[in-house]
């Protein structure tokens, strides 16, 4: 989302009231999109839509599309700690940023899966929140193995280093403009 990093860098400031809830939703999305990742497997890291087979294990029976909510978790708690002057407002916006964005992108993708895997997926779908995660795990989900955590870390290495490089620039802003 560079149109939304540019703007979280660009208006980073000293307000640090929410800073380290920011730290804390930032670590809460990417141990989410760990926990997804390590179920999906490789799946998730291609443009193309389409899986092998329908993970409905883990994050996955809780919502349809736990890295999109790790992600917005993740953005949100960015804005926390860049210290942007309108918080609420950047937030908001964050919020909508991907709110459309993965409406667009989940449309497509339930299509493929709907065609794909069928009454299996339709069963899914009814069960399970597309976004907000309900708390109770789905009871139809099937068990997956997950992936082991250092092999999950190596595929969100690019993750890792984009929010990295976030920090490390609204850190460098805000310190220069002080």
């Amino acid at each position: 989302p560079i149109p939304i990093a540019l703007m979280i860098i660009y208006f980073a400031g000293e307000n640090n009231s929410f800073r380290i809830f920011g730290f804390v939703l930032l670590l809460l999305g990417e141990t989410i999109r760990i926990w997804a990742v390590s179920h999906a497997g490789s799946a998730t890291r291609t443009r193309n839509v389409g899986a092998p087979s329908l993970c409905s294990s883990g994050p996955y029976a809780h919502s349809r599309n736990p890295l999109y909510v790790g992600n917005m978790l993740m953005y949100i708690g960015i804005v926390l700690i860049a210290g942007v002057p309108n918080g609420s407002f950047m937030i908001v916006t964050t919020a909508a940023f991907f709110l459309i964005q993965y409406t667009l992108i989940v449309s497509l993708e339930e299509e493929t899966l709907d065609t794909l895997f069928g009454n299996e997926y339709m069963e899914y779908k009814k069960n399970v929140p597309a976004i907000i995660p309900k708390l109770r795990p789905w009871s139809g989900a099937k068990q997956k193995r997950q992936t082991p955590v250092l092999k999950t870390l190596k595929t969100e290495k690019r993750t890792l280093q984009n929010v990295f490089l976030m920090l490390l620039l609204v850190f460098i802003k805000i310190t220069t403009t002080a």
